[in-house]
Parts: structure tokens; sequence; C-alpha cells
């Protein structure tokens, strides 16, 4: 059961982990539960690729050729990372909202911060079953999507997403983890942490 609005704190809450390993789900599945604000770094950036001229519409659109071409742009021309970062920084600062975010980790003092890790092999296999692909055009689009991100946060921030977890509070594996186990698993968290 969710908390009444006069019980709860001011809440930040913060899931991260790569393509495929599940963050965007559970951070909304989350934010309904405790009514908080959902944010998503890839919708800022969305917003932005639209404004560049790009069409980010499709479900699976980041693993897309164009999403691709998109994120190739953004290795080029690093401000697009960080206005989005700095935009969810802003609306972080506001409280009662969960972030789907690959920076913001590093980027927020306050929060509970958790990790979602997941093999390379089982994310391209979700990514796969969601965007109807094959399992190789889904381990490939992966290989160059996890490089070049990682390669934009390490030049932007200094930091090595997907290896460094100092920031994080939780780390949580779920190759072997059903979506209602680490919906759960998060919960508990949420509700002996935050509330």
């Amino acid at each position: 059961m969710s908390p009444s609005q006069d019980q709860k704190k001011k809440i930040v809450l913060c899931i991260s982990g790569m393509a495929g390993s599940g963050k965007s789900t559970l951070a909304k599945r989350i934010a309904r539960k405790y009514k908080l604000s959902y944010l998503s770094g890839g919708d800022a950036l969305k917003t932005l690729a639209m404004e560049a001229g790009f069409k980010p519409t499709d479900r699976g659109w980041w693993e897309s050729e164009e999403g691709l071409r998109f994120l190739k742009k953004r290795r080029e021309d690093l401000s697009f990372d960080k206005r989005a970062d700095e935009k969810l920084l802003e609306w972080a600062m506001q409280g009662d909202v969960v972030l789907d975010s690959w920076a913001q980790a590093w980027l927020l003092k306050q929060g509970l911060k958790v990790w979602l890790e997941a093999s390379t092999e089982e994310r391209a296999r979700r990514i796969a079953e969601r965007d109807r692909i094959t399992f190789d055009q889904a381990s490939n689009a992966l290989k160059e999507k996890d490089g070049m991100t990682q390669m934009i946060y390490k030049e932007l921030y200094g930091f090595d997403l997907g290896e460094d977890f100092s920031p994080f509070d939780v780390v949580l594996d779920v190759t072997q983890l059903s979506e209602d186990e680490v919906f759960n698993t998060i919960s508990l968290l949420v509700d002996r942490l935050l509330y």
C-alpha cells in the first residue's frame, strides 16, 4: 500500500542500468505505485533529437539505424547529453520523482540510487523480443550503443558507465529475475529506505 501524501517526504529515486536491463519498465512501475513523477533521460534526449530533425517515434528507436545515427551525433556534440542531464537534475531537485537515467546517479547528491545489472546476452534477448528483431540485430546494436554511450559519459563526466558502481546504494543483478521479482525487490527497498 502506498503511503499517503502527508506522510511522504520528498522522494528522489534514480534507476540506472544499461539498455535492455529493464530500468525504464521498473522506473515507470515504481512511479505509478508511489504516485511519483517519472522522468526519463531518454525522453529528454528524444525531445532534443526531434529539435535536430530526427523522428524518434517508434518503440525501439534507440537501436534503429536512425537512433544509432543520433547517438553518433551525440558523441560528436556532447551538449545534447549535457542539456538533457541539466534539465533532469533541475526537475529532480523538486523531489517526489523517479529518474530513469544514466548520469543522474553521479550528478545527484541525494536520493536512493539503484543500478540494474544484466548480462549482455540477456539484454540483447529482451531488446530482440521487445523490438521484434533478431537476437543478432539486437546484439550488434547493443554493442555499438553501449560503447558509444560509455564514451559520451566518460568524456562528459569522467565516469565509467556500466563499470563504476560507486554512486549506487543498490546493485541488483536482474539477469535471472522476472519483471515482477525486480519490482517487488525494489519496492521493498523503497518502503524500507525512503518511507
